[in-house]
């Protein structure tokens, strides 16, 4: 068995100075994880287009509502996949080598999607695409952990700076790829965002042992011989048997699109349903820890709400950007993908303003439920400006960009309520041996959104426009009101947790 280092151990192998003053490794990681937002969310700006447009037109000619379905569902295996990323470091390669096979397995979904091979390419890349994501972003995270000392007073800095990367990542990515990929060729687009990835593996593997140390090289809970034996048969016959069913199911035309769609939709509620149950009826989950866990219910379900309109973003606000916005503005032709750019770009704005205002407010700073619940608010309004462009003007006439503008804008200051929030109160309801599961938890909620995604964005279209935006904007509110409401209810079950 590898010998285990030691925390301390792990800090003295790093060059401690020499990015902004911390640690060089941060500057590993900030730029790893800026070329892997940039290629995900390059691809991610085009994919839906790629999917919908006609063959003619470069695109696979897939139906625009099942598309939608594919975008949210792809998005919440990217989230649900985090969880073998977390155990194959936890138990097999530790975080260093996870994020680089991560990486790796990006790199070759984004080559196979370059390639015009239609649909069968488009499937597979999402397979690799899903699975190596799964292994790089929730490990990149923890190594950047693994930089400081529990005590070093940069710890919170560095994981902003490294946050600044992500989003500068994703804030260009549209504007390079989406642009090719509108402008010249799709295929030539995931190109870009294929190399991407390949550049920030090799910033990745050049650094690495210079700046990085010992960082990530240890396996916390290493499989032992009889369990790698035992895992890898169950692996083995699990791969046989999904690839089985998969090609007698399609090739005998009842395992449809549909259904896998309809199958991970349901798996998108049973999964963390589970979670709950078997930390909740764990023995040991402590009383106190029981309580807290009962307040996180209904944060955890507001987390739901709240992904559901964001993560729309990509799906129904692209196809909106694309089919009923003026791409004509102020003498500017602007392209569909660009829309994706605003969230990004406020988050980098307006994230430093939100942290000087909660140091700023200390202890008079709202609760927890109470910033989930304006939070909401703010995602149910997203939605509720909506309305308004084809009430006045009807739906067969282009609007206004601005009005995706206000929209990306409004969800933007829900999630700088919400997310960094719901991080923080994982941690501090979590219970004590659950605290890594609880964050992968945190994640599903992500996931579960996107999974019942697939299903709620089959009712939008141009005609129904009106009531799509308005009930689901409405249940966000009224469900952010019934929060705020119960918000001191939550606070005596969180047990003195602020």
């Amino acid at each position: 068995m590898r010998s285990q280092h030691s925390p301390d151990d792990i800090v003295k192998s790093i060059p401690q100075t020499g990015f902004f003053g911390h640690p060089k490794g941060l500057s590993t990681l900030f730029f790893t994880e800026f070329w892997e937002r940039f290629s995900y969310y390059g691809m991610r700006a085009i994919l839906l287009y790629y999917m919908y447009y006609e063959v003619t037109q470069g695109g696979l000619g897939i139906n625009q509502t099942t598309a939608n379905s594919i975008m949210a569902i792809y998005g919440s295996l990217v989230y649900m996949s985090g969880i073998i990323g977390g155990w194959i470091a936890d138990r097999i390669l530790g975080t260093a080598r996870t994020v680089f096979y991560g990486g790796i397995l990006i790199m070759i979904g984004h080559i196979i999607l370059a390639l015009p091979m239609g649909i069968t390419a488009l499937f597979t890349s999402m397979a690799f695409i899903v699975l190596g994501t799964g292994l790089l972003k929730p490990n990149v995270g923890s190594l950047v952990g693994d930089l400081y000392s529990k005590k070093d007073p940069r710890r919170d800095s560095g994981f902003s700076i490294y946050y600044m990367g992500i989003n500068m990542g994703a804030f260009i990515a549209p504007y390079i790829v989406g642009t090719v990929g509108e402008t010249y060729s799709f295929h030539l687009g995931f190109g870009i965002a294929a190399l991407g990835m390949f550049i920030g593996l090799v910033v990745y593997v050049i650094t690495r042992r210079k700046y990085l140390g010992l960082a990530g090289v240890n396996v916390p809970n290493p499989l032992t011989k009889k369990e790698k034996s035992t895992y890898a048969s169950v692996t083995a016959a699990a791969a046989l048997i999904i690839a089985v069913i998969g090609w007698l199911g399609f090739s005998g035309g009842w395992l449809t699109v549909e259904r896998v769609i309809f199958f991970i939709s349901i798996l998108g509620i049973i999964i963390p349903t589970v979670y709950f149950i078997m930390m909740f009826k764990s023995k040991k989950t402590t009383a106190e820890e029981r309580s807290r866990l009962l307040a996180y219910i209904p944060l955890f379900i507001a987390a739901m709400m709240f992904w559901a309109i964001q993560e729309q973003g990509s799906t129904i606000l692209a196809t909106y950007a694309n089919e009923r916005t003026q791409l004509n503005f102020l003498g500017l032709e602007l392209k569909a993908s660009w829309f994706q750019s605003l969230n990004p770009l406020f988050i980098i704005i307006f994230a430093p303003v939100f942290a000087w205002l909660w140091t700023k407010l200390g202890d008079r700073q709202p609760s927890v439920s109470q910033k989930f619940s304006f939070g909401l608010i703010f995602a149910g309004l997203s939605f509720i400006v909506m309305i308004f462009p084809a009430y006045f003007n009807g739906t067969e006439s282009l609007v206004s960009p601005l009005w995706l503008v206000l929209s990306f804008f409004l969800v933007v200051m829900g999630e700088l309520l919400l997310s960094p929030v719901g991080l923080s109160a994982t941690t501090k309801l979590a219970p004590v041996a659950f605290a890594a599961q609880m964050m992968s938890l945190w994640n599903l909620s992500n996931a579960s959104a996107q999974a019942i995604n697939a299903q709620v964005v089959r009712f939008y279209s141009p005609e129904t426009e009106v009531v799509y935006f308005g009930v689901i904007g409405a249940v966000a509110i009224l469900l952010g009101i019934i929060l705020l409401m119960l918000s001191p209810k939550l606070k005596k079950f969180m047990m003195g947790i602020k």
